[in-house]
C-alpha cells in the first residue's frame, strides 16, 4: 500500500510550511547511513528514519533522491535532530486504505502470518487484523498451519473507533465467488453433460463434488460398472474428476453425478467378448476366504472360485496361491448377464490328475502314500498326484471289529493299500487296506477254528450283548451274553474286565455275516457232523 511518487514529488514541494510533530509528509533520501535513513523534508533541517525499520529486500531499492512517507515523531530529539518514521507513515496510510475498504465493501491484500486463539492474524499492510476461524473458509480447514504465510483478498468486516482492532474475512470472498461460478455453472447442468469438478468430501455412500458453486453428489453405486467396497477406492479429497450429468433438479438444486456412465456398460456385450472356454488374462484385485476376484478390463471383474484355483480335494487359502496385483491366465467357466456374474477357473488349464489316474491306475494295483486325514468313516491317503483316496473304515480289517480307523493308522503313516475302485467323474477313489491280504473268512478260518473247539482269548471290549475276545491270528469272537461265566476267585466271583484271558468254546460260526460266536458255558459241546464242523447260516 505504497503512495504514487508523483503524489509524493508534489506533497515534498508543499511540506516547507506544514512540518510539525504528527505531521504526515512527502521526502526524499538524501544519504543512506550504517544505522539511520537522512531524508530531507522541506524544512530547514533534514531528519533522519532509524535503519531499522527497513527490510533487507527494502534496503536493497532505495537510494539517494527515493521519495518516501514519513511520519514526524519528535522536532528535537536528544541531539536536536528531526527523528521520523516510515512504520508510522505505512499504517496510518493503511488505516485510511482500510477504512475505505469497509466504507466500500472492496477487498484488501494480506499475509496471514500467524495462528492464534479463534482464528489467524493478518498483516494488512503493517496492520494486524484478526481472521475469526468461522470467516476461513465455507469448509472447515483442519490443518490452519498449512495457510500460514499465504497472501489473499480479504473482506474488512469491522475496525473499532481507536483504530486498534480489525476484523476480515476471507469467507465473504469464497461465497461472492462461488455465487458467480454457480451462475455460470447452472448454464451448464444439462443431463447427459460432462463437466469438471473437485471432489470436496467422501463420504461411504458416495462422493460430493464442486461443480463451481454448487455441489453434486456421486453416489457409490454410479462410481464404477464393477465391484466396489468404499468410494475412496477410487478418489482422494482434492481429486479434479471429469463427472457426467444424470439429473438437476433446479427447484431443490440437487445434482446427481455418475462417473461409470462416462463408458458403456461392458456387461452387454458380455457374452458375446468372453464366451464359455475362453482364455483370459486379469490383474488379482481381492482375495477373499472364498476365492479371487480378477479385472478383466475397467469395471469388469470375475471371481475364481477357491474350489476352481487348485484340483486339490481340500485347496488351501487363495492367498497362498495368488497375491493382489498380480496377473494370472484364466479361462472363462460361465457367463451370467442378468446377475452379472463372471465365473472363472485356473485350474481348467492344467490337466486333470483324475485323467493322470485313469492313465496310471487300475482296480486292484497296489499304492503306497501318506494318511493326509482320519475321519470316523475312514482314512484318507494323499497320491503323488495330489488328490486323496479312501479306504472305508469296513476295508480296514478283515477280522477285527474296528470302531474308529485310528485304533490301526494313524496321521502321517505312510502305508500300503490296494486301488478298489476309480470313479473319474465324481472325482472318487476307493482303496483297501484288509485286501493286501487274503480274505482269511474262505480258507484259513473255515480250516482253524472249529465247533466246538475250546480258544483262548484276550477280552477286548465288554458291552450289553457280550464280550469280544481276540483269539489267534486276530480273529474275534462273541461271547454272547447269556452265555457269561464270572471267574471264580477267593472270596467268590471277580468281574470280567478287558485285558483278562479266558476261556470259551465255539458254538456258532457264520461265514456269510463274518462272525464266531462263543460260550464259557459249553467249552466241550458235541460237534455238529452233519454240518461238518461249520454252521453257515445264523441260529
Amino acid at each position: 500500500m505504497e503512495t504514487n511518487n508523483n503524489e509524493m514529488e508534489r506533497r515534498y514541494a508543499e511540506t516547507f510550511q506544514s512540518v510539525s510533530e504528527g505531521a504526515l509528509l512527502a521526502g526524499k533520501i538524501v544519504a543512506i547511513k550504517q544505522n539511520a535513513i537522512i531524508v530531507d523534508i522541506g524544512y530547514k533541517s533534514e531528519g533522519y528514519i532509524r535503519i531499522a525499520e527497513f527490510t533487507e529486500e527494502e534496503l536493497k531499492t532505495l537510494k539517494p533522491g527515493s521519495a518516501l512517507e514519513v511520519y514526524v515523531e519528535n522536532m528535537r530529539d536528544s541531539e536536536g535532530v528531526i527523528r521520523l518514521s516510515k512504520e508510522r507513515a505505512s499504517k496510518i496510510k493503511t488505516w485510511d486504505i482500510l477504512e475505505k475498504s469497509l466504507e466500500e465493501g472492496s477487498e484488501v491484500e494480506g499475509r496471514i502470518i500467524e495462528k492464534i486463539k479463534g482464528g489467524l492474524s493478518v498483516d494488512l499492510g503493517g496492520v494486524k487484523a484478526f481472521l475469526p476461524g468461522s470467516q476461513i473458509d465455507t469448509k472447515i480447514i483442519k490443518d490452519l498451519d498449512s495457510l500460514i504465510g499465504l497472501k489473499l483478498s480479504f473482506r474488512i468486516l469491522k475496525i473499532n473507533n481507536k483504530r486498534s482492532n480489525v476484523i476480515v474475512s476471507r469467507r465473504a470472498i469464497i461465497e461472492e465467488e462461488r455465487a458467480l461460478k454457480k451462475v455460470e455453472t447452472i448454464t451448464k447442468l444439462k443431463e447427459g453433460a460432462v463437466i469438471t469438478g473437485a471432489v470436496k468430501n467422501i463420504i461411504d455412500y458416495g462422493v460430493f463434488v464442486d461443480l463451481g458453486g454448487i455441489d453434486g453428489l456421486l453416489h457409490i453405486s454410479d462410481i464404477s460398472w464393477g465391484r466396489i467396497t468404499h468410494p475412496s477406492e477410487f478418489f482422494a479429497v482434492g481429486d479434479e474428476i471429469e463427472v457426467m450429468v444424470l439429473k438437476y433438479d433446479a427447484e431443490k438444486e440437487r445434482v446427481t453425478l455418475g462417473y461409470k456412465q462416462k463408458n458403456p456398460d461392458p456387461w452387454l456385450d458380455i457374452e458375446e467378448k468372453y464366451p464359455a472356454g475362453k482364455h483370459i488374462t486379469g490383474k488379482v484385485v481381492s482375495i477373499t476366504d472364498y476365492g479371487a476376484f480378477m479385472e478383466l478390463e475397467e469395471g469388469l471383474e470375475g471371481l475364481v472360485h477357491i474350489s476352481e484355483i487348485d484340483w486339490l480335494p481340500r485347496p488351501k487359502h487363495p492367498s497362498k496361491y495368488l497375491s493382489i496385483g498380480e496377473t494370472v491366465e484364466a479361462i472363462v467357466l460361465k457367463v451370467d448377464k442378468n446377475e452379472r456374474k463372471l465365473s472363472l477357473s485356473l485350474k481348467q488349464l492344467k490337466p486333470s490328475p483324475w485323467e493322470l489316474i485313469s492313465q496310471r491306475y487300475q482296480p486292484g494295483q497296489k499304492i503306497s502314500g501318506k494318511v493326509k486325514s482320519i475321519t470316523d468313516f475312514g482314512v484318507f491317503v494323499g497320491l503323488p498326484e495330489g488328490i486323496d483316496g479312501l479306504i472305508h473304515i469296513s476295508d480296514l480289517s478283515w477280522v477285527k471289529h474296528v470302531k474308529h480307523p485310528s485304533e490301526l493308522v494313524k496321521k502321517g503313516q505312510k502305508i500300503e493299500a490296494v486301488i478298489l475302485s476309480i470313479d473319474s467323474a465324481n472325482e472318487k477313489i476307493a482303496l483297501g487296506l484288509k485286501q493286501l491280504e487274503q480274505d482269511p473268512w474262505i480258507e484259513v478260518i473255515p480250516s482253524t477254528f472249529k465247533l466246538g473247539d475250546e480258544v483262548m482269548g484276550k477280552v477286548l471290549r465288554i458291552t450289553d450283548f457280550g464280550i469280544f475276545i481276540e483269539m489267534e491270528g486276530g480273529v474275534e469272537g462273541l461271547i454272547y451274553s447269556s452265555e457269561i461265566v464270572p471267574h471264580s476267585g477267593g472270596e467268590g466271583e471277580e468281574p470280567i474286565k478287558e485285558g483278562d484271558e479266558i476261556k470259551a468254546g465255539i458254538i456258532k460260526i457264520d461265514l456269510e455275516e463274518r462272525k464266531i460266536g462263543l460260550s464259557m458255558k459249553h467249552v466241550n459241546p458235541v460237534r455238529d457232523s452233519s454240518l461238518n464242523g461249520i454252521k453257515r447260516t445264523v441260529e
